[in-house]
Parts: C-alpha cells; structure tokens; sequence
C-alpha cells in the first residue's frame, strides 16, 4: 500500500425469507486478512509510519448471545486475533472521518457492493467538510482487490493443509457416492450421501452446490436441479466438493450408473481421460495459463475427428471453432477461499506464467446432445473429470485421487 487507509468489510447477513436468514459465510478478502468469521465487521488498515490495524466489530451482549450465540466483543477480538486496536461497528462511520483524515489514498474494494460504495463516499465527504480546517481528504481511491489477488494466488503451508484436507474428503465423498448408485435411486439421494460424507468429517457446508446429473442433465453444465430418477445404462456426472477452514475443493467424477460403461460411453470416458493426462502434464512453473487447455484441447479435437463428431484437420476444427459443440467451457480455473478464486490469467496481455504455490483445477470434458446431429450411440454422453492441482518447484502435484480409471471406478460403483 505505501501510505494510506484500506477498508475491508465481511458479508453482509442475507434473508433466506421473511426473517430466516441464509446461513452466514464471511467475505473472503476479510477472512483472508483476520480470520474472523462474525458478521457485522469491518478491518481498517493504516499504513505508513505508523501502521495498524483496526477491526470494528459487534459489542459484546450477553442477551443476544442467549439467541444467536457466542461473540467475541472488541476487547476479546482484540487479544484473540492479534488486531492492534478493537472498536464497536456502531463507531465506524465516525473513526473513519477521522481515520481518511490527511491519507493520500483509499484502498478499498470499488464496485463489489454499490451500497458500501455509498457509505464510503459519505466518509469522503465527511473529511471534504473540514477543508477550512486544514484537513485534506485522500485524493484518490485504489482497488484493493489488485494488491489481495495476488497475495491470495499463492498458497502458504497453513492454507495447503486446508485445501489437502479438504481434497481429502471431498475424495472420500466421491468414492462413497460410487459405492451407493444403482439404477432407481434418484440424484439427490446421491448428494445427500455426500452431504453426509462432508459433515461427517468437519466440513460444514459444500464449496458450492453440488451437480449431481445422470443422462442427458450431464449436458448441462451447472445443473443443480438435483431431482430425476437414475437408470440404468446412463452416466452419472457429480461436480462436487466440500470448504475446509474457508478453502474449497472442486472435484468432478462421471461413471456408469449399472456398473459398467458401453462402447461409446467407454471411448469418450478415456477420451477426456487422457485429455486430463495431457494437461496435468503441463501443469508445470514457467508453463502459461493456457498450455494446460491448448494440451487438453489437441486431444479432444483429436478423439472428436476419430469418433466422427467433427470433420477436417485438427487445426481447421480448432480454429473454426466447431468442437465447441462438445467441449465448450476452459480446462480450469484458480482455487482457494473462492472455487473460482481470484488472480489475473493474463498480464499486460499474455497468459500468465505458472509458478509454485498456485493451486487450480483441471477439468476437461465432453458434453453430447441429441441436438448435435451425431450417431445414437453417443447422445447424452456428458463427462467431465476434474482434480484439484498445486504447482510445485519442479511440476505439479494433483490434490484429489477418488476412483478415475475405467478399471477402478467399475470395480466401485454400487458394491455398497
């Protein structure tokens, strides 16, 4: 920062309905910074000569703890966290006139919330109003989210333990899931299974709602409807995967309902298998962003001409476009407190470089409709194989390991 004043707020409390609220998950610029999980919170950061920190924070009240339960109150806050100074949240509108007083900068995070964008505007003119006292107002205002991406882009010891636990049991919820499908089950009995596995082992909530798709719902990409009936003969694709400590995992496992795929369904799985292969291959430091997808996207188009879904030349299918009917989405995308977590993919125009400690996923796929005009055997074939990776000094190291051959996932699927 050099010198200035950041503000960073926590998320604020949703109602669900009438006066049930959602269940309540911190912001993860806050959380990253404190690691305080209360609503009603705002961190200050000074910078300069004389650097602190200031959390604002709810007053401790014994009555309200009766309902809601336990809060730390600012003195608490204070010692427990290790912040410089602690202050009441009702306090804040006024610290902060004096707080921006003679800063040259503002950091905050512009744009993410139009109302916060208000408030802060008011502290500005707050200082403004003292002019003829000598006091001058911050003269510009600095995204804050610029200087947190960056730091959040690389993982340190602590939150690679989060993730790997995560990946941990997100890989046993995937397996259990295996073990428990058979035709008639519907898919929310499935994800209810993985529900049970995350809970179970201390994750309190999904990283993200859970796809749990058989049959032609595979060839949705973000289905969550979560409701039909499996039958037998069809895929079921599961994009699932639990929160550890604020850190998410993100795993996708497709395999055959009965048991065991048929020929085509058998060709397109090692298809998208081996077109992971590739690109976890080239998940490596001095690799840019996009070597990983280019290498999972010359085996794709490859397999596409080979099965007969595109025609022509590799090269004139990529550059046309025409696989997109089947495999339209990115290879990955970064992972940390956000499943798709924040950092810039490109810099000054070119994709940017891998480099240790970067975690992302690895997701090729392969999604067929009966709208795509291609032979029977392939409709609503939807499948997509997704791991959690670390970029490591000299490669990469894959986080998540449920069932992926074709050899292993049908020696699991409903033995239980």
């Amino acid at each position: 920062m050099g010198q200035g004043v950041a503000v960073i707020a926590t998320a604020p409390e949703r109602t669900r309905n009438r006066d049930v609220h959602h269940r309540f998950r911190f912001d993860s610029y806050f959380y990253y910074l404190t690691g305080f999980t209360e609503p009603e919170a705002v961190l200050v950061l000074v910078a300069g000569a004389e650097p602190r920190s200031i959390l604002f924070c709810r007053e401790k009240d014994l009555e309200r703890e009766i309902w809601d339960g336990f809060r730390f109150g600012p003195a608490a806050a204070q010692s427990g966290f290790g912040f410089d100074e602690a202050q009441p949240i009702g306090k804040l509108d006024e610290q902060m006139a004096r707080l921006l007083a003679d800063q040259p900068a503002m950091f905050a995070d512009v744009g993410a919330d139009a109302a916060w964008d208000t408030r802060a505007i008011g502290w500005l003119n707050a200082v403004r109003a003292q002019a003829r006292s000598g006091v001058t107002a911050p003269g510009e205002i600095r995204d804050l989210r610029r200087l947190l991406d960056d730091m959040r882009l690389f993982k340190d010891t602590h939150e690679l333990a989060s993730m790997r636990r995560a990946a941990a049991i997100s890989t046993g919820a995937h397996e259990r899931a295996m073990r428990v499908t058979r035709p008639g089950l519907h898919e929310y009995q499935i994800e209810a299974e993985l529900l049970h596995e995350f809970h179970r082992h201390g994750s309190s909530s999904p990283a993200y709602p859970s796809i749990v798709a058989g049959g032609a719902n595979a060839c949705v990409l973000h289905y969550v409807e979560n409701r039909a009936r499996l039958e037998a003969g069809s895929l079921l694709l599961i994009d699932a995967g639990c929160e550890i400590d604020g850190y998410a995992s993100d795993i996708t496992r497709t395999f055959p309902i009965s048991g065991r795929f048929s020929g085509p369904q058998r060709d397109i799985y090692e298809l998208v298998l081996a077109a992971q292969a590739a690109a976890i291959a080239a998940v490596r430091p001095g690799q840019h962003w996009e070597q990983p997808h280019d290498a999972a996207l010359a085996v794709l188009v490859r397999g596409f001409i080979d099965f007969g879904l595109c025609a022509g030349s590799p090269e004139s299918v990529i550059e046309s476009g025409d696989y997109k009917r089947f495999y339209m989405h990115r290879t990955g995308h970064w992972l940390g407190l956000d499943v798709h977590d924040v950092g810039d993919y490109k810099r000054d125009g070119a994709w940017r470089a891998l480099e240790p400690g970067m975690t992302l996923t690895v997701e090729p796929g392969c999604y067929i409709r009966r709208a795509d005009n291609v032979a029977a055997a392939f409709w609503d074939i939807g499948i997509r194989i997704e791991d959690d990776v670390l970029v490591t000094a000299d490669g990469c190291e894959v986080l998540t390991s449920p069932a992926k051959t074709v050899a292993a996932i049908e020696a699991l699927v409903g033995t239980d």
